[in-house]
């Protein structure tokens, strides 16, 4: 799984209470922190022992829960977390009364596999030998198919885990590729009776390239031969049918644009390559399934349409009617004619059917085509044979050939709505998608390392260190860094920022964005998989690949509908039959050319073709699909359906203060001296304590004091005054030694031998110096007033005061308010001291504050909320809220904070707004009512359609379904939960006006 990072801050300032704003820029699940995974774990006491083991084979919450239940069982173990995104369980436990054998076992009796990592303080990179392959699986109708394609899956030697999803045809499998291929994970997809092609693999060194100008053995001849003489080629294969080449090659020996290049130069320009988009290539899938879904459906309507006017229309006029009732043979022409059409769409069209239906019957599972093919085929021979016995008899019983052709005919159409409907709920991952542009401008350097050209370049073929030329109008291609030039860049389309950010030499731009005024030279940074937008693309596709809870209950029916149905058809036959037989109903009843048995049939095909367990496989899914996209397009990304689901029941919704309820940018206020040292001394002393710093409270105080010193001293150019602050510090600021930072309290250095502290009043007070009154007024009255007092002493004597604040978010007061009228408690957690907490509280509404908490203790308010059952939602964007997100059942990151953050969150609100927080709430709650309404339809509509098809009302009303209409109703039923779904694409986030009851005239 690709997660969604940001960069993280350094360690250094150690105030604990507050973090600094960060730019966007997303990294892989390499950039993993083991303090993420580490901090939601329980508290280790003294003699107990803690390992991470990785668990392998996690595909939902409830396999976390079964690991932390089957592990916490063990005797001697005192606490377990797992982390389902990292595939990992933090064990702390008592090596006097367990072994670590023990746990693995535990984890191993719960049906997955465990592995100990040699050493818990190092971050451990994913198996090399393990990939993870995107295969499209086609043909699965329904959630019984899933199950079968993913119990197949797992059942392979090599596979790590499989997950499949129904509505975007996509699996992904985890699998060792020593021990099984690609191509024998797609033979064994296809041998279970669906199509599957590989989409795309972690690999980072094989490619796909589709080649133009690939048309006959010979140019495949010289393309195997410019691909021999090429350094760095592991191997390659060439197919002449598709025009594509698969390569496997060394990134460091060669790169994908020398490959491309090499090629069209050592062909003289005969072949053409370009990199395949897989994207690109499943939309293609799409319109061929759903080309191929039209064209079967028009054959079946263009042969049964003259079967139903043979049937409905022609005896009513009297010519055809004569034409019809002439003999061939033993046979009337017009029986003839509908037996021909029928057998063609039967066997032809409804081909299909029957090799899925044998196909799930052989792996012993059931789907819809079983159904299908049940009722259709028993309509079909019934007719076949009432034909036979005519002829050879002389009376002629009446033959339903019409029914098994308009079935087949309505399920078709049905199919062929499912699939347009079901293309577009991953309509967000294609917008997404067409953000990225198709070209782009490399710049060349002649010899003396000037810029001399420029080349028009394929936008995959760009390389990290590339300097790409961005004309204006024009989108950027890839993530980098200005390099030239200068510009406003519209990136609303990734942060939702709506006003254009200005850029400069040196300023970070996002790929996919669009540059609106001046030229720019862009430096990439990274490219492919690393840029922004391909981690959001990536994490919107995890999000839709995941199952939600809810969804169990629907696998559960998928797997006992079918045979239950069949059941259910047999029973209605056997009484409807019995009951003609016995007299217990009027033969008025039973049509004059009809019987008993024909009777009987008719209800109990009916049954079997009304009975629909696509509506009840695709509820959960399609929603969840639609819910992730119209999530993504509103800047919230949900990791998963499970947190969608969790999210509806939050109750309480914990911010913490700094950079979350904050803007996270922190501003001096105020100063004051209490000694005889003049000001720009004191401002000399602290600023130099706080240049080794990288907290942006230490940050800001640097800031204060170089502007009093340098004041209109610097020039107007901003490149200029970097330059020149930077030899300024290197000459102003004063020789530190012995620093070193104290978290949640501040620094300590050594400036001309003499100790200096500087941070809050525990790290002064622990170091027996004194605050005078003087200053214990000034702090008390900074804190009153919600800012942060900063205390310095220098040689064991403090000699001064700095008053900061960090202004609210112009946001945070309404978004407080709004989740009130939600139903929802907010609660707020600081590091920072108890006046100022409640300043600040009390300016954003919040009554329930919890001040002067160390970061592992935000997780235990978490948990103390939670212990009566409650739903816990924490909002935060640092390190130190790690521990607390990854122990709420809701943990939400906002977008600008740090990797560690986000890597333990469940959504990441990327637009850095508090008013995301009320969206992802809502959009969780709106889809859970779709979804709930999906299955209250599906299960209505069987509930309801199922006694009415087997005649339940016919006794009262004489009201008789015919099986076709049967196979109309069933068509429609799984189309209708599409829909329903995709009628979340109309989400609107809640209008705080509006939540608020606000009249805005």
């Amino acid at each position: 799984m690709a997660h969604l990072q940001l960069t993280p801050l350094a360690a250094g300032g150690g105030r604990g209470g507050a973090d600094e704003m960060e730019e966007v820029a997303l990294l892989g699940p390499e950039s993993y922190d083991e303090e993420a995974a580490a901090a939601p774990g329980p508290e280790e006491e003294e003699g107990m022992r803690r390992v991470q083991v990785r668990v392998t084979g996690m595909t939902c919450s409830a396999c976390t829960a079964a690991v932390e239940a089957a592990v916490s069982a063990r005797r001697g173990v005192g606490g377990v977390a797992v982390s389902l995104l990292q595939s990992r369980a933090r064990v702390v436990f008592d090596p006097a009364l367990a072994k670590e054998e023990d746990i693995i076992e535990a984890i191993e009796d719960a049906g997955f596999e465990a592995e100990l990592l040699p050493d818990s303080t190092v971050s451990q990179p994913k198996l090399q030998n393990t990939l993870s392959g995107q295969f499209r699986i086609g043909g699965m109708t329904c959630a019984a198919c899933v199950n079968s394609v993913e119990g197949i899956l797992k059942k392979l030697p090599g596979v790590k885990r499989a997950v499949v999803a129904l509505a975007t045809s996509l699996g992904e499998v985890e699998y060792d590729p020593s021990v099984i291929s690609k191509d024998e994970i797609v033979q064994a997809i296809e041998d279970a009776g669906f199509e599957a092609a590989l989409l795309q693999s972690s690999e980072q060194d094989k490619v796909l390239l589709g080649l133009m100008g690939l048309h006959t053995e010979v140019d495949v001849d010289i393309l195997h031969d410019i691909l021999k003489k090429m350094e760095g080629l592991r191997q390659f294969n060439v197919n002449l049918v598709l025009s594509e080449a698969e390569i496997v090659f060394d990134p460091e020996v060669v790169g994908l644009r020398s490959i491309v290049d090499t090629i069209e130069m050592e062909s003289s320009g005969r072949l053409k390559a370009h990199v395949q988009n897989p994207y690109i290539r499943a939309a293609s899938n799409d319109a061929q399934e759903a080309s191929k879904m039209l064209h079967l459906l028009c054959s079946s309507l263009f042969l049964s349409i003259p079967v139903f006017f043979i049937r409905m229309v022609c005896p009513r006029i009297h010519f055809t009617r004569s034409l019809l009732l002439m003999h061939l043979g033993p046979f009337y022409i017009g029986d003839l004619l509908k037996w021909i059409l029928v057998s063609i769409v039967q066997f032809g069209v409804g081909k299909r059917f029957y090799v899925a239906a044998y196909r799930a019957l052989r792996h012993g599972s059931t789907n819809m085509d079983v159904l299908v093919v049940l009722g259709t085929t028993a309509s079909y021979v019934y007719s076949v044979c009432a034909l036979l016995y005519g002829a050879f008899t002389g009376f002629h019983p009446p033959k339903y050939f019409e029914t098994s052709a308009m079935i087949i005919t309505f399920v078709l159409f049905g199919k062929y709505l499912e699939v347009l409907a079901k293309g577009r709920t991953s309509d967000a991952i294609k917008k997404l998608v067409e953000l990225v542009p198709a070209t782009a401008l490399l710049l060349l350097k002649d010899k003396e390392g000037k810029y001399a050209a420029e080349k028009e370049i394929d936008a995959s073929l760009i390389q990290p260190g590339d300097v790409l030329k961005v004309l204006p109008g024009s989108k950027v291609p890839a993530d980098g860094t200005v390099v030239w030039g200068t510009s406003h860049v519209d990136e609303s389309m990734v942060t939702g920022e709506s006003a254009p950010i200005s850029k400069e030499v040196s300023s970070i731009v996002i790929g996919g964005t669009m540059n609106l005024h001046g030229i720019l030279h862009i430096q990439a940074t990274k490219v492919g998989s690393g840029t922004v937008l391909s981690q959001i693309i990536s994490l919107v596709e995890t999000a839709q690949m995941s199952k939600a809870p809810i969804q169990k209950f629907a696998d559960y029916v998928a797997g006992i509908f079918v045979p239950i149905v069949v059941t259910l058809s047999l029973v209605t036959f056997i009484a409807w039959f019995l009951c003609g037989s016995l007299g217990a109903y009027p033969n008025s009843w039973v049509d004059e050319t009809s019987n008993c048995f024909v009777f009987s049939l008719m209800f109990s095909i009916s049954v079997v073709v009304i009975a629909c367990p696509c509506a009840l496989g695709l509820a959960t899914p399609t929603a969840v699909m639609v819910a992730t996209g119209v999530g993504a397009n509103h800047g919230v990304l949900v990791k998963g359906g499970d947190a969608l689901e969790r999210a509806q029941n939050v109750k309480y919704v914990i911010f913490d203060k700094t950079g979350t309820l904050t803007q996270g940018k922190a501003t001096v206020t105020s100063t004051k001296v209490f000694s005889g040292i003049d000001l720009g001394d004191f401002l000399t002393l602290v600023a130099s304590a706080e240049a080794s710093s990288e907290h942006p409270l230490a940050k800001a105080i640097l800031d204060y004091a170089f502007h009093f010193h340098f004041f209109g001293k610097l020039p107007s150019s901003k490149d200029d005054i970097k330059k020149r602050k930077q030899q300024i510090l290197s000459q102003w600021l004063l020789e530190v030694a012995e620093f070193s930072a104290l978290p949640g309290k501040g620094v300590q250095c050594l400036i001309n031998g003499k100790k200096i502290l500087v941070g809050n009043r525990t790290l002064i007070t622990e170091n027996g110096i004194n605050i005078p009154e003087e200053a214990e007024s000034f702090l008390v009255d900074l804190e009153l007033n919600a800012k942060t007092g900063v205390l310095v002493a220098y040689d064991s004597e403090l000699i001064g005061s700095i008053g900061m604040t960090d202004p609210l978010k112009r946001e945070a007061v309404v978004v407080v308010e709004g989740l009130k009228k939600m139903g929802i408690y907010p609660v707020m957690v600081t590091g920072d001291n108890w006046r100022t907490a409640q300043a600040v509280a009390k300016e954003v509404g919040i009554e329930d504050v919890r001040a002067e908490v160390m970061p592992a203790g935000k997780a235990d308010v978490v948990r103390s909320l939670q212990k009566d059952g409650s739903v816990v939602a924490m909002v935060g964007d640092g390190i130190n809220d790690s521990p607390a997100l990854a122990a709420a059942d809701v943990g939400m990151a906002i977008g600008a904070g740090t990797d560690i953050a986000i890597e333990a969150a469940d959504y990441v609100l990327v637009r850095n707004n508090l008013e995301d927080v009320i969206t992802a709430i809502d959009l969780s709650r709106k889809t859970f009512s779709r979804i709930r309404w999906n299955y209250f339809f599906a299960m209505a509509y069987n509930i309801i359609a199922i006694p009415v098809a087997a005649g339940a009302l016919f006794p009262f009303t004489g009201l008789q379904m015919p099986p076709w209409l049967a196979g109309a109703c069933m068509a429609f039923s799984s189309v209708s939960v599409v829909c329903s779904s995709l009628w979340l694409r109309r989400y609107r986030k809640p209008r705080l006006t509006t939540l608020l009851q606000i009249t805005v005239e």
